[in-house]
């Protein structure tokens, strides 16, 4: 974010608390573990091509009939010298690994199964063993990490990697499937699958007459290419990825969509270059259209793509408020989903962190009421983002941004979360409260607001956090009620000032410098 201005410089540093932290944007590392696992929830990290009656993948023209062969009979057909043995054990090989429950795995590695099939993926081999082995070999590459390595290690990605661009689509197919297995194994796995140039082979693959089934696979590798953050992929050749996921962003069909906006998100999970050079593909405003879709399935990456948009700069967070992000954001907070009102309460609190224009543009959406909602009635996690929210909007609002939001009636339900078991949270709203006061203060108010949280529950509950067991929230709570509520505690004159609609009003003192406080 851009330095301050020497007014608001001024105005931050008469604070008692410097509420507003150099992390008042926040990206996704508190939360980390718990994301992964809902991504998980929401697309699979590899999976397995099981047999179904009609084979709709095998050629047409293979008509061999169901054999039943142990596996060292697989083994030992696969050795063969006769290529039709040869054909029929691979293709046995790949039924007994594509068996719905506790395919022998293991048991087929330990038989040397995994070298066979690498090299039987070689052109010399022709296109039908070429399609067995390949689906033998996705399927081994489905399982645990130990199983993906050994497909790695016996040299699988340079000629799955070469299959790509087989004049025969379901050779190819296959080859994308295997590949997005290996690359959803882990940041290492996705590296040697990047350096072997897949990714610009699999972007020359989506054309105008690919199928539809296919192009669900190569944006599902694709999203598995951009996937992990320790380390993250490289970025000089993921972002190669943009164009083709820009336009994808209009395909019609929700599969395509979700792992579009999956690749986009885990691509603007990272530092503001990075943003950048998302945002510079075109694809804020499609995106942006997305957070009214239907499906969840495209609704949940979409919103982490824009929420991750937001933690960048403040011209970056605007490049999502100009195109209309927010009047979406509204509606996402009031979602049957809890994970979605918790992301979009975590995505606000990365605008409310910005400047005033920002902080007034989700005052003008009337996103403040539905904030305070979600204190009201959020879950915990809802909550605590929802926290965040007003905590950023109190130390970076104007003086009339932080007297609406009093307006709002934001004391009560972010005072009743003093009693959360996270103390993260309780210091957040503890850092709120100190914001608004110290406003109040500046503006000869601090009385009047201090009884007004006092009024809601609000000092009964810092005076019982002063025997909490965090040393960071009871010296907060000391500090709040030493500097606030130890002195004229119950004066019934100091009722809260109104205006003629009967609004909280902040009312500047005669020791105000020369035209009030400008927050």
């Amino acid at each position: 974010m851009p330095a301050p201005d020497m007014n608001s410089a001024s105005r931050i540093s008469k604070f008692k608390f410097q509420g507003k932290s150099d992390d008042a944007r926040r990206r996704r590392a508190e939360i980390s573990v718990e994301l992964r696992k809902a991504n998980k929830d929401n697309q699979l990290l590899k999976k397995r091509n099981i047999n179904i009656d009609e084979e709709p993948l095998s050629p047409p023209s293979e008509k061999s009939p169901v054999v039943t062969m142990s596996i060292d009979e697989i083994i030992a057909g696969m050795n063969s010298s006769d290529e039709g043995v040869r054909l029929q054990a691979t293709q046995a090989c790949r039924k007994m690994l594509s068996r719905e429950r506790n395919p022998p795995i293991d048991d087929m590695i330990h038989k040397g199964i995994v070298p066979l099939c690498v090299n039987f993926l070689g052109y010399e081999h022709g296109p039908l063993l070429q399609f067995e082995a390949c689906w033998a070999l996705t399927n081994v590459a489905s399982g645990t990490s130990e199983q993906t390595q050994t497909v790695i290690t016996h040299g699988a990605i340079p000629k799955l990697v070469d299959l790509l661009r087989s004049p025969a689509m379901n050779v190819a197919e296959q080859a994308v499937w295997a590949l997005g297995n290996i690359a959803g194994d882990g940041p290492n796995a996705r590296d040697l699958v990047l350096k072997e140039g897949a990714l610009s082979h699999l972007v020359q693959l989506i054309a105008p007459d690919t199928p539809l089934s296919f192009i669900k696979n190569i944006v599902w590798t694709l999203s598995n290419m951009c996937r992990n953050k320790n380390p993250p992929p490289p970025f000089d050749i993921v972002k190669n990825a943009l164009p083709t996921l820009n336009r994808l962003l209009s395909y019609p069909d929700k599969d395509v969509l979700g792992d579009s906006c999956w690749a986009l998100s885990y691509l603007t999970d990272g530092t503001n270059d990075r943003i950048q050079t998302v945002i510079d593909s075109g694809v804020v405003p499609k995106l942006v259209q997305l957070l009214g879709h239907h499906e969840v399935a495209v609704l949940t990456p979409a919103l982490r793509a824009v929420g991750n948009i937001v933690t960048g700069n403040d011209v970056q967070t605007d490049s999502i408020i100009n195109a209309g992000g927010l009047k979406y954001l509204g509606g996402l907070l009031q979602h049957r989903k809890l994970n979605i009102v918790k992301e979009a309460a975590w995505t606000i609190s990365n605008v409310t962190a910005g400047n005033h224009e920002q902080i007034q543009e989700v005052i003008n959406a009337g996103l403040i009421p539905l904030i305070i909602n979600v204190l009201k009635t959020g879950d915990a996690k809802s909550q605590k983002e929802a926290a965040w929210a007003v905590t950023n909007l109190t130390s970076g609002g104007s003086v009339h941004q932080l007297a609406f939001l009093v307006q709002c009636g934001v004391l009560e339900p972010y005072c009743n979360l003093l009693d959360s078991m996270d103390w993260k949270c309780v210091t957040v709203i503890l850092d709120g409260l100190t914001n608004i006061l110290n406003a109040a203060e500046k503006m000869g108010e601090v009385d009047r607001v201090a009884l007004m949280i006092e009024e809601v529950g609000g000092l009964d509950r810092l005076e019982a956090l002063q025997t909490h067991e965090n040393e960071q929230v009871y010296a907060k709570a000391a500090s709040m009620i030493d500097s606030f509520f130890s002195e004229a505690e119950n004066d019934p004159n100091l009722a809260p000032a109104t205006n003629v609609d009967g609004q909280l009003q902040f009312q500047a003192t005669t020791t105000a410098p020369e035209g009030g406080y400008q927050f």
